[in-house]
């Protein structure tokens, strides 16, 4: 499908984060769009400042994939119908604004009840914070090698 850039991270901000309130929406899209502004590793190499090669960069975002381990994903960005507070902070996320406590982090995930990892993924990522379910990771020196 041909959604815009802002279509794109709206949807995904939705299906990711959608149950997170205002904040857990702003960090997950300032966590976008820390890949695309990466200045070394993976996401400057694969992203090159591209919002939609972030969001389709293989194995990232669930919500980005239609099948997970060859089951269909029935939430994804193209069932995700965003309403304007997705839009609101797309837009925010888009012009520069990012939350400040999550630094440069360029991961999250959702440990369900289970307590945040020190390290994710592996040596990449050190542990910053937790905003609601999701706990969010700064690069290591070890990320700017991958």
């Amino acid at each position: 499908m041909a959604f815009s850039d802002r279509e794109l991270l709206a949807r995904l901000i939705e299906c990711e984060a959608g149950g997170e309130g205002d904040t857990g929406m702003r960090a997950v899209a300032s966590v976008v769009m820390n890949r695309v502004n990466a200045p070394g590793g993976e996401y400057a190499r694969v992203g090159q400042g591209s919002i939609r090669n972030i969001i389709f960069q293989p194995d990232q975002f669930v919500c980005a994939s239609t099948f997970e381990n060859g089951v269909p994903n029935s939430q994804n960005i193209y069932n995700m119908r965003p309403t304007q507070v997705h839009y609101d902070i797309a837009d925010w996320a888009i012009a520069g604004n990012r939350l400040t406590s999550l630094g440069t982090a360029l991961w999250f995930y959702n440990p369900y009840d289970a307590p945040c990892r020190p390290m994710f993924p592996g040596p990449s990522g050190v542990y910053l914070t937790k905003i609601r379910k999701h706990c969010f990771y700064n690069p290591t020196d070890a990320y700017y090698n991958t």
